[in-house]
C-alpha cells in the first residue's frame, strides 16, 4: 500500500509521518478522495518538503491542551524583559516584566508593588525605562537548578532583578552604585549563597569624574557579592560585598560546582589598557584592545574572601564593602592566568574539574584543569605579577589542552555523555567535541553567525542532554521581510542521537536576546492563583485586601481610599468621585478563583493600567491633578458582559469644591 495513501485518522497520520521509517508505513484506513483531505505525499509535494522535514516537524509538535518537557528562560535583551519559550515547541509562553514596563501584566503602569520594584533599579536617583538585558541565571540547590528563582542583569545600567518563579514576577531590581556596566552576572554559587555581578567596561568605583588620562590608576574592575536569602527570596544588600579588580574588562563568568566549588572565573580582555581616543590620534578601542596574545582569566576564591570580608578587611565606597585589589591579591583571593586572545565564554564542566573558554580571535577552547590551578596556587608557583601585584600562573602549567574548534568559539555547554557543544561565530556552527579525548567530532551549520548556545540543564552538575538551541544573531533570508532590522533566530537542535539535526527556526522579534537557560518542566511549580486578597509581591494577605460586600470609599482629608472587588462582570464600587487635588489609593482585589480568569483595571487619561489575575490584590496610589470625567473599565475579555465591566471616575474641580 502506498505509505502516502490518505489519512483517516490521526493515528496513521503519525505512522505516514513517522521520519525515516516513511516507506514501511501501512495505512490502516483509506478516506475516500470524496472527503476533500489531501494526501500527505501530495501535501509535502505542494509545500516542498521532503522526509527530514516531516521528522523535524514530528518531533516539534505539540499538540494543543500538552504542555513542553523543558522550558528556556531567555534574555529579552534591550526590551529589558525575560522570554519563557517551550521546548520542544519553541513556543513563546510569556514576557516576563522584569527592568522595564510591560503594559499586559500592568508592571510599572499602576502597581504600587511594582512601582517599588522599579524603584529599586534607579541609578543616581533616575528612572531608567531601557535595559540591556544579559544573562539569565537559575537558582542552584547542590549545581543543580532548583526551578525557584531566577536572576538577571542588565548591561546597561549595572542592575540585577530577582524573579520568583511560583507567579513569574520580579520581586526586586538592585542597583550596583559602584560600576558603569555589568556582563558576567547574574550568576550564582551551587546553592545560590550568592548573586554574582561582574563589571565591563572600568570606571572609577562609584562612578565619580576621573580624567581617562588616570585609567590605569583610577579606573578598576568589580565582582559584586550580592547575598541572597533564600528564605525571603530577596537579595540581602547589607550582607552583599565585592571585591576589586583590575581595570581590564572583564566578560563572562562561571562559579565553580563539586571540587572547585567556592571559586569563581572570570574571563577578560584589553590587558593592554586601550581606552580609544580615534579623534586624538589614537587607535579605536576595537584594536586597542586586541594587540596582545593573551589576556587574563581571573580566579577569585570567594570563600576566603568571605572570611576576609568579615574580618573587616574592606573598604566602605558609596555604602559598599570593597575588598581592596591588593588585599585581594597578597591574601590569595584573586589570581591570574593567561588566556587565548580576546576571550569569550568561560564555562565549568559539569564535574567542576575543568574551566572552558573560548578564544574570539583564536581557533580554539582551551580547557583549564582546576586540581593544577588550585595546586599552583597552593604552592605559590607563580611566573610573575601584573602591574597591580596580582600572581600570575603559568598558562602550560594549569591547561588540560585545548581543541582546535575553528574560527571564533564564543560560548560551550556540555551534554550527559560526555560531549560538549561550543558556538563558532565567525564559522556559523556548532562544534560538538569529545571532553574524554579532546576532539571535535562534528559541526552543524546554522543560521546566523551563532553566539550564545545553550543545552539541556547544559550548565548544571548533570545535564539532560537531548536539546540544544543555537542563538543565532542574524537570520537574513531565514524569515519573511520585515524591513532592514530583521528577527534573530533561535535554532532547536535534536542532539540525542550520533549526529545533531537541525528542526526549528523560531524568530526572535523583541531587543537582542543574549543568554539563556533551560530547565526541566517538572522542576517548575509555579502557582494557579493566589488566595482571594494576597498582595503578590510579599505572598501574604494584603492589610488593605477587601471583601466581598465591604466595598466602600474613606475620606480623610484630602487622601481617599477606595476598596473596591472585581469579578465577572463589574467592579464594585463602579463609579467613584473625588475632588481636584485629592490622593487616590484604590485598593483592588480580585474575588475570582477560577484558573486563568483574569481582570484589568484601566483609568483612561490616566496612564494606569494593572492585571488583576485571580485572587489578587493590588494597590494603586495617585494624585487626581486634573477635574474631569474619565471611564475606568476592564482590560481583559473576561466574559460576555466584558464590555459592561466598568465605571466612572469624576474628578470635581477644585473650584466646584469651595
Amino acid at each position: 500500500m502506498d505509505p502516502f495513501a490518505r489519512i483517516a485518522r490521526p493515528a496513521t497520520l503519525g505512522c505516514a509521518l513517522a521520519g525515516v521509517a516513511l516507506t514501511g508505513c501501512q495505512s490502516e484506513t483509506a478516506a475516500p478522495a470524496a472527503s476533500g483531505r489531501v494526501s500527505v505525499r501530495d501535501l509535502m509535494k505542494e509545500r516542498g518538503l521532503d522526509e527530514n522535514d516531516v521528522e523535524a516537524a514530528l518531533k516539534t509538535y505539540t499538540r494543543g491542551g500538552k504542555g513542553d518537557d523543558y522550558m528556556i528562560f531567555a534574555s529579552g535583551g534591550h526590551g529589558g524583559q525575560v522570554l519563557a519559550i517551550g521546548v520542544p515547541s519553541m513556543r513563546m509562553l510569556k514576557v516576563i516584566g522584569v527592568f522595564t514596563p510591560e503594559p499586559w501584566q500592568g508592571w510599572g503602569y499602576g502597581s504600587q508593588g511594582a512601582k517599588e520594584v522599579l524603584a529599586g533599579g534607579r541609578q543616581e536617583g533616575r528612572d531608567i525605562t531601557w535595559a540591556d538585558v544579559h544573562h539569565p541565571n537559575l537558582s542552584e540547590t547542590e549545581g543543580d537548578y532548583d526551578g525557584k528563582y531566577l536572576f538577571v542583569n542588565d548591561k546597561s545600567s549595572a542592575r540585577v532583578a530577582v524573579i520568583d518563579l511560583s507567579d513569574f514576577m520580579t520581586k526586586q531590581i538592585v542597583a550596583n552604585p559602584l560600576i558603569g556596566s555589568d556582563h558576567g552576572g547574574a550568576f550564582v554559587d551551587p546553592n545560590t549563597n550568592y548573586i554574582i555581578e561582574t563589571s565591563q567596561y572600568p570606571t572609577p568605583l562609584g562612578r565619580d569624574y576621573v580624567p581617562i588620562s588616570e585609567y590605569a590608576t583610577k579606573y578598576r574592575g568589580l565582582a559584586m557579592f550580592w547575598k541572597f536569602d533564600k528564605q525571603k527570596g530577596r537579595i540581602d544588600e547589607k550582607g552583599s560585598w565585592a571585591v576589586e579588580l583590575p581595570p581590564y574588562t572583564q566578560d563572562l563568568a562561571d562559579a565553580g560546582k563539586k571540587v572547585s566549588d567556592g571559586y569563581v572565573f572570570i574571563n577578560s580582555f584589553n590587558t593592554e589598557l586601550a581606552t580609544g581616543g580615534i579623534l586624538e590620534g589614537n587607535p579605536p578601542l576595537e584594536s586597542g584592545a586586541s594587540k596582545n596574545d593573551m589576556d587574563y582569566l581571573h580566579i577569585i576564591d570567594w570563600k576566603k574572601a568571605e572570611q576576609l570580608v568579615a574580618a573587616g578587611k574592606t573598604v566602605e565606597i558609596k555604602g559598599v564593602r570593597v575588598l581592596p585589589l591588593q588585599t585581594a591579591a597578597e591574601e590569595g583571593v584573586l589570581t591570574l592566568v593567561g588566556e587565548p586572545k580576546s576571550p569569550h565564554g568561560c564555562d565549568v564542566t559539569p564535574d567542576g574539574t575543568g574551566i572552558v573558554v573560548g578564544g574570539k580571535l583564536d581557533t580554539h577552547a582551551t580547557v583549564y584543569e582546576f586540581s593544577k590551578i588550585k595546586d599552583a596556587i597552593a604552592q605559590k608557583r607563580f611566573e610573575g605579577k601584573d602591574a597591580y601585584g596580582v600572581p600570575i600562573l603559568g598558562f602550560k602549567d594549569t591547561i588540560r589542552g585545548q581543541v582546535e574548534i575553528g574560527l571564533g568559539p564564543l560560548h560551550t555547554v556540555f551534554d550527559d555523555k560526555g560531549f560538549a557543544y561550543t558556538s563558532v561565530f565567525i564559522e556559523t556552527v556548532v562544534a560538538k567535541w569529545s571532553m574524554a579525548d579532546m576532539k571535535v567530532v562534528e559541526k552543524l551549520p546554522v543560521h546566523y553567525n551563532i553566539g550564545h548556545i545553550m543545552a539541556a540543564e547544559g550548565d548544571t552538575v548533570s545535564p539532560d542532554g537531548k536539546w540544544v538551541v543555537a542563538m543565532n544573531k542574524m537570520s537574513v533570508d531565514r524569515f519573511s521581510n520585515v524591513g532592514p532590522l530583521k528577527p534573530q533566530n533561535f535554532q532547536l537542535i535534536d542532539a540525542s542521537g550520533p549526529k545533531m539535526k537541525l528542526l526549528y527556526d523560531m524568530p526572535i522579534a523583541i531587543g537582542e536576546p543574549h543568554y539563556s537557560q533551560m530547565i526541566a518542566m517538572d522542576k517548575l511549580k509555579p502557582i494557579y492563583k493566589y488566595d482571594v486578597g494576597v498582595n503578590p509581591f510579599t505572598h501574604q494577605p494584603d492589610p488593605h485586601r477587601v471583601e466581598a460586600g465591604k466595598e466602600r470609599i474613606e475620606r480623610n482629608g484630602r487622601d481617599v481610599h477606595v476598596y473596591m472587588t472585581a469579578i465577572r462582570s463589574h467592579f464594585t464600587p463602579d463609579r467613584v468621585e473625588v475632588n481636584e487635588g485629592d490622593t487616590v489609593h484604590l485598593h483592588i482585589t480580585s474575588l475570582e478563583q477560577a484558573d486563568d480568569q483574569v481582570h484589568g483595571f484601566s483609568l483612561n487619561m490616566h496612564n494606569i493600567n494593572v492585571s488583576l489575575e485571580p485572587g489578587k490584590h493590588e494597590n494603586v496610589t495617585f494624585v487626581a491633578d486634573r477635574p474631569g470625567v474619565f471611564p475606568m473599565y476592564c482590560t481583559e475579555f473576561c466574559s460576555a458582559l466584558h464590555l459592561e465591566m466598568a465605571g466612572y471616575f469624576l474628578v470635581k474641580p477644585a473650584s466646584a469644591a469651595l
